[in-house]
């Protein structure tokens, strides 16, 4: 029996599950503006699972690479979700929209 299929199986499984509240919380506490990081990180893991040794963890580099790069378009998707409601939205970020009237405020004093 080779049991690689199903250990990666389980790890792929685990990683998706990892990197869901990731996104949630880097959208929370740094928008998705930080997906530069998750670009870097993702072609990081990709390249070195390319020179990584073994049944088990080449791939397993690959599924955190690969994850790494789906969470860019994640945390847009976040931050859409946010707008809509669906999640909070961090209390000490303040918004454009919550700018530009504290601006008008300040300019127009009213």
């Amino acid at each position: 029996m080779y049991w690689s299929g199903i250990i990666i199986g389980g790890i792929s499984f685990l990683v998706i599950g990892i990197f869901h509240p990731i996104v949630i919380k880097c959208e929370y506490y740094f928008t998705y503006k930080i997906w530069p990081l998750f670009l870097v990180g993702g072609l990081g893991f990709c390249g070195a699972s390319l020179f990584a040794e073994g049944s088990i963890v080449s791939p397993t580099l690959a599924i955190i690479g690969f994850a790494m790069l789906w969470s860019i378009l994640e945390l847009k998707h976040q931050d859409e979700r946010v707008k809509k409601g669906w999640f909070p939205e961090n209390p000490k970020r303040t918004s454009k929209k919550a700018l530009k009237t504290i601006h008008r405020r300040r300019i127009h004093g009213y």
